[in-house]
């Protein structure tokens, strides 16, 4: 392939080798065209065998399989960055910053590759190497020490707001400043783990004062995560030209929320409970440099929108900040699954659609001091596109519940119901190159009451395209 390359902040983003369609590997699952874990791919993650004794473990996705880093380690020299992933979890590899990354997913691809003795050595250890992604149990990919949740879609602002606030949908600061609050690590949970339905305190419009019950109007909300590399000290900001070196990669990120406890409680300082008691992840990290062929300007302001403030403004940012990341949600209720009847889709959008890029956002975190550490976690907030089936929440899909959703078999819904599970996708292709994917986050309603019982990690599959 042709190589191509652009200046990125402090360091150099290369379409180079490792991005060549071309490239095969000995595991014929990667070489499907449509599976999201290509050669070209290799998203890092946190696994270990079902029903096994052995401590969870540090592995990259390559088609249907999970290849073990750190043993691979013991066979082949993979650097400073395959000693680091001999942990069960990924900080340490996170903390090493972008060349490191770089040189491990060089070697990753000569191993799984189809060229070369490093390949045909690992063939011949495949069964010590390789564990079946359905017999894997798969982990939070990292310590998440803090998590921010931003909120830089401007077309979800605008219809949320509208439905609040008709003649003044977005709120003056909004087009200045990257919105964001400070989310709850500890429920951060991995795909395929149940969600329970959260009780709080709610008012109804028409009620003399508030209540305290189950939510009535449980909602999930699409979006992307960023974990942090590199963190910077405490009292030190990150310019934005070198944000993105302090990024590791991206992952689909399902931020459920109470919408009628929000709305009792989110003023005057924000969310809090409607928020805090789930949060739900993909177990796949994929790195930023396996994203390079997928990089787009920035979202086109209106006419008459302020420019960036200086802290939040460069070139390089304005030109290639963006992710061409599709994402869709997809919805099966207990009805559903009782019949049979696969998972639908009820909403396709893209990253590009976002007003602030994931730079921006890190960059205004540490513009006041703030110190972010490796393993840290921010999400992007509800991804919403201009068009009503690119809408990213049930809250603006259904319009508070107004205009509810038609499932198969006669159901509807304005907001989710007990049994419920949201399935979250993602992926990035473009001509000229392998498809690259974020794989399944996956998360199931349980009524209120008592503790869910932890699932078996494994994101679902059994999805249906149909148009919203």
């Amino acid at each position: 392939m042709t190589s191509a390359r652009w200046d990125c902040f402090d360091m150099t983003i290369e379409i180079n080798e490792t991005h060549d369609p071309s490239l095969q590997s000995w595991i014929e699952s990667a070489n499907d065209p449509a599976t999201d874990f290509p050669l070209q791919n290799l998203p890092f993650g946190v696994f270990r065998r079902k029903q096994g004794v052995e401590p969870p473990r540090v592995g990259v996705a390559i088609g249907d399989r999970i290849l073990d880093v750190a043993r691979a380690h013991r066979y082949w020299d993979l650097g400073e960055a395959g000693a680091a992933c001999d942990a069960p979890m990924l900080n340490p590899l996170m903390a090493l910053g972008a060349p490191a990354w770089s040189e491990v997913r060089r070697a990753l691809q000569s191993l799984l590759g189809t060229r070369g003795l490093m390949a045909t050595a690992a063939r011949e250890h495949a069964d010590e190497l390789l564990v079946p992604q359905d017999q894997a149990e798969l982990r939070l990919p990292a310590q998440i020490g803090d998590y921010t949740d931003f909120y830089a879609s401007v077309h979800h602002a605008t219809n949320v707001g509208a439905m609040f606030r008709p003649d003044n949908p977005l709120l003056p600061n909004y087009k200045w400043v990257p919105i964001g609050y400070h989310g709850r690590a500890s429920s951060i949970v991995v795909s395929g783990n149940p969600v329970r339905r959260p009780a709080g305190q709610r008012k109804a419009p028409d009620a003399a004062e508030p209540s305290f019950g189950p939510s009535r109007q449980l909602d999930y909300e699409l979006e992307l995560g960023a974990f942090v590399g590199p963190g910077n000290p405490l009292g030190e900001s990150v310019p934005l030209a070198d944000a993105e070196s302090r990024i590791f990669g991206v992952c689909l990120v399902n931020d459920w929320s109470a919408r009628d406890v929000q709305a009792w409680e989110y003023q005057p300082l924000g969310p809090f409970l409607a928020k805090n008691f789930a949060t739900t992840i993909g177990p796949w990290v994929v790195t930023l440099e396996a994203l390079a062929p997928f990089r787009a300007p920035v979202f086109r302001r209106a006419e008459g929108d302020p420019a960036p403030l200086p802290h939040l403004f460069d070139p390089s940012n304005e030109t290639q900040g963006g992710l061409a990341v599709t994402l869709e949600v997809w919805l099966r209720s207990e009805a559903m699954r009782a019949a049979g009847t696969e998972a639908v889709r009820v909403s396709h959008g893209s990253f590009v659609d976002m007003y602030w890029t994931l730079a921006q956002m890190l960059a205004h975190h540490t513009s006041n001091g703030c110190n972010l550490r490796p393993g840290d976690l921010f999400a992007s907030g509800t991804v919403s596109g201009a068009t009503a089936d690119s809408r990213g929440c049930l809250l603006e899909l259904t319009r508070r519940g107004k205009e509810p959703l038609a499932l198969p078999g006669g159901e509807q819904r304005g907001f989710l119901e007990d049994g419920d599970e949201v399935i979250l996708a993602g992926w990035a292709e473009r001509d000229g190159f392998r498809r690259v994917g974020l794989g399944r986050c996956a998360g199931r309603i349980l009524p209120t009451g008592g503790a869910p019982q932890p699932g078996d990690g494994t994101p679902a599959t059994s999805v249906r395209r149909v148009e919203s």
